[in-house]
């Protein structure tokens, strides 16, 4: 990742993550598509080559997702004693929907931490 010098007024990374914008301007778009993280900004020409979230975001997803789904379902049977098929039908369509909504706000937020903290690769000191 290139170092970079230009000055730019500190951008808040939880919006602009959460809105899929520009890590460094909070202009410009972050994502080209559903989750497909664009080349550069519009508006800064910041180059999107440093992003990796790698497996970051499903990672949380499926932790905080699960929590509640699986949360809610206990508590559901619990307390009304539920038919299976009620459990798919109520469980399955939330579980998608919620996922996928949260996949792109997750995703972008940690792109946009990842930039505001400057993590990269680990390395290895070879100097001693």
């Amino acid at each position: 990742m290139k170092r970079d010098e230009a000055f730019w007024p500190p951008v808040d990374p939880v919006r602009a993550g959460l809105a899929g914008r520009c890590p460094r301007c909070g202009e410009g778009k972050l994502f080209s598509g559903f989750l497909t993280v664009g080349r550069r900004c519009a508006s800064c020409d910041l180059d999107y080559g440093f992003a990796d979230a790698g497996d970051g975001p499903a990672v949380f997803v499926i932790l905080i997702i699960g929590f509640v789904v699986v949360g809610l379902a206990l508590w559901m049977e619990v307390n009304t004693n539920a038919p299976l098929w009620l459990h798919f039908l109520l469980w399955v369509p939330l579980t998608l929907a919620l996922s996928l909504g949260a996949l792109r706000l997750i995703k972008g937020l940690l792109i946009a931490l990842q930039y505001r903290n400057k993590a990269a690769e680990g390395r290895l000191d070879r100097s001693r």
